[in-house]
């Protein structure tokens, strides 16, 4: 454990960790309400996330003390198993906030389609530094190769999109283009799959609209009335116009801890996807910069030790949970401003949700794993 501490990336370590400390805090006054209406205590979903954050620092403890080079086999397994049970939703799921990717375990909803992300994150990478010497010799047909590594991003991104989950959908493939396209593959074969991966798309929406009449769900349709919803008040834009008034009455100063009045049945769910409206509203504009900044310094951090890395697997996994998060801050913040649809992807550090916030402490301490690889083998060069 000394040598561990001795290691980590610290300032990484100690930003994360207030930060989820916070946003734990943050909790309790973001689902009180949420919270009363079900007969539970303002401490209910407090108390359920602590316990998520404390399994995912016992297993990212485990994490940190595994090699990255032994990853690749765990992984393989766990992607199988996550791929079948996303399966299996997409096809008999039940439905949950829109989507099928949802199943209950022991009384607790569970999102597979939120720990694909690092296992994919891992897989992919791996994968890139164990086909490099194929990959990258001019004499060798690749096709092999590159379609065995994009199915392995396809085949969930599309099984994601069937349940009805156009944000994780987006975010896996988000995921596998910055490190695909930031990998050693030559420029010909990086086009060469785009071309491809656009004839399927295109092909797959053909075939979606002639068997079905439609594309996306009715629901995910809605979701495009974003600009200027509160003019569409009772037609998509109930959620995102309540948050513009959340967001307006906080002012520069919020009105208070606690005092927030959209978290009373005005925003469905206040402490997830719109959590960061709650926030303004208590805590002000300027403390919602503050917010900015700490995610920039994370990702600052982050994208470090992808560049420090002593390994592809290790620059491309840094890089993979950089784009994550990143991501789901874009993603979850632009839906909020109205700037793109609200698809119901969780803010991180900051939203309750059990599946997003352990996939997203076990993500960081793959960050921190590769951390203190390169730093051991810093030392052993010198």
């Amino acid at each position: 454990m000394k040598k561990l501490w001795d290691d980590i990336d610290k300032p990484l370590f100690f930003t994360t960790l207030i930060f989820f400390i916070y946003g734990a805090l943050n909790i309790i006054t973001s689902s009180s309400s949420e919270a009363l209406n079900n007969g539970h205590s303002i401490y209910y979903y407090f108390i359920r996330q602590i316990v998520i954050l404390g399994i995912g620092y016992f297993i990212g403890l485990i994490i940190m003390r595994i090699p990255s080079k032994k990853w690749f086999s765990l992984a393989n397994i766990l992607y199988f198993i996550v791929l079948v049970v996303l399966a299996y939703l997409a096809l008999d799921g039940t439905a949950h906030r829109g989507a099928n990717n949802w199943f209950s375990l022991f009384g607790i909803r569970v999102q597979p389609s939120e720990f694909m992300k690092p296992i994919l994150i891992v897989l992919i990478s791996s994968m890139l530094e164990k086909k490099r010497g194929i990959l990258s010799d001019p004499n060798t047909r690749h096709d092999l190769a590159l379609a065995w590594i994009c199915f392995l991003a396809g085949a969930p991104a599309i099984l994601i999109f069937v349940a009805n989950d156009f944000g994780s959908m987006f975010i896996v493939f988000l995921i596998f283009c910055a490190i695909y396209f930031s990998s050693y593959i030559s420029k010909i074969d990086k086009w060469k799959t785009l071309a491809l991966g656009i004839i399927i798309i295109v092909v797959a929406v053909g075939f979606m609209y002639i068997t079905r009449g439609k594309v996306l769900s009715d629901a995910q349709t809605s979701r495009f009335n974003f600009i200027n919803p509160c003019s569409r008040y009772e037609n998509g834009g109930y959620q995102v116009c309540n948050g513009f008034i959340a967001i307006n009455n906080g002012g520069l100063f919020g009105v208070g801890i606690g005092n927030s009045r959209q978290k009373y049945s005005y925003i469905p769910e206040a402490h997830t996807d719109s959590v960061f409206a709650i926030i303004v509203e208590e805590y002000g504009l300027i403390f919602a910069t503050v917010i900015f900044f700490v995610y920039i310094y994370i990702i600052y951090r982050i994208l470090k030790i992808s560049k420090e890395a002593t390994t592809l697997r290790g620059r491309y996994i840094a890089l993979g949970v950089a784009v994550y998060i990143m991501s789901h801050i874009i993603i979850n913040l632009g839906g909020l401003f109205g700037a793109m649809p609200l698809t119901g992807v969780p803010l991180p550090f900051l939203s309750y949700g059990g599946s997003f916030a352990l996939s997203l402490s076990i993500s960081l301490c793959m960050v921190e794993r590769i951390a203190i690889e390169t730093k051991r083998e810093k030392i052993k060069i010198k």
